[in-house]
């Protein structure tokens, strides 16, 4: 039981710059399995855990709903939500699988938990250190609240609301 802190600073992040400094690390630890989630809260991309597949050359199965590992434990079996149902993929291991929020119940942190993960070694690292160039290519201009919206009106009849759209230029 470990955990790592990649610090950045306070640089704004893209997918491609996380999936880089991740692959220094699964180089580094030689996992058989990544987890990562679907999205990042910030951006919303759905990109980190494809870039990561495609920079390791590794399988990789996206929104998992279900996961598996097969007996041999060199194969895992995921299940993900599509369109028409659900669909069961297979992978060899080391592999790449992004979860969609059905893939685990969340469970809270008991106080006697949270003490025993504060003994717990943290690794703090930059990403010089993992030998990935990092550079801020994002940065935010301006943040806005969209423009007030006016109320809108409700109508009694189709003919009352033609009306007010011929008062408004609408048709």
């Amino acid at each position: 039981d470990k955990a790592l802190h990649i610090d950045v600073g306070e640089t704004e992040t893209l997918p491609l710059q996380i999936a880089k400094l991740l692959k220094a690390v699964v180089d580094k630890e030689k996992p058989d399995l990544v987890i990562l989630g679907k999205q990042a809260i910030d951006d919303d991309a759905n990109q980190t855990g494809q870039m990561l597949a495609g920079l390791l050359g590794w399988p990789q199965a996206t929104f998992a709903s279900k996961v598996e590992l097969a007996a041999d434990n060199k194969k895992i079996n995921v299940v993900r939500e599509i369109d028409g149902g659900l669909e069961t993929l297979s992978s060899t291991l080391p592999a790449i699988i992004t979860a969609d929020l059905r893939l685990n119940e969340p469970r809270y942190a008991t106080l006697p938990n949270i003490m025993k993960a504060k003994k717990k070694p943290l690794e703090k690292t930059t990403p010089k250190d993992l030998g990935v160039e990092f550079e801020g290519k994002l940065s935010t201009i301006s943040v806005a609240e969209p423009a007030k919206r006016a109320g809108g009106v409700k109508v009694e009849s189709v003919d009352e609301l033609i009306s007010k759209l011929k008062e408004k230029g609408l048709i």
